[in-house]
């Protein structure tokens, strides 16, 4: 038995699906961009939440990943702002931090994350996270 058509698929599962990688850290972005590129999902990423804002109204990503720890505009206070707005409220957003509290975890329900990944997270994490929300796109 080949695992040949099981990697085949794994190239167009996501096919279609647009998603965001907030984070300050080069190494996240791209870590998570790679693996999500070759899974077909389509990547955009962003430095900081202000960048993010601007760009998320443009590309109307499908699912956010969001550093909770970042310079200017915290992932929190990011996070809050996009699901404040009407257009992105259905827009799974998903927070990324090294901390890993009830609290830190409660506080990102507050404003309106659908999950919360601690880092370091695993390959099998952020795919997790994205067959769980990426096709609860919201609608057009």
């Amino acid at each position: 038995m080949s695992d040949a058509p099981a990697e085949a698929d794994s190239a167009t599962e996501f096919q279609g699906v647009k998603v965001m990688v907030i984070d300050d850290s080069k190494t996240i972005r791209r870590t998570a961009e790679s693996l999500l590129q070759k899974h077909g999902a389509a990547v955009e990423t962003a430095v900081d939440g202000f960048e993010a804002l601007s760009r998320v109204a443009d590309s109307r990503p499908d699912i956010i990943f969001i550093d909770v720890m970042m310079p200017r505009l915290d992932g929190y206070q990011t996070c809050a702002l996009i699901k404040n707005n009407k257009q992105f409220r259905d827009t799974p957003v998903i927070m990324l931090s090294s901390k890993d509290s009830v609290f830190d975890k409660a506080k990102g329900r507050v404003v309106g994350s659908e999950d919360y990944l601690t880092k370091p997270f695993t390959r099998d994490d952020l795919l997790d996270a994205m067959r769980k929300y990426a096709h609860q796109r919201a609608p057009e």
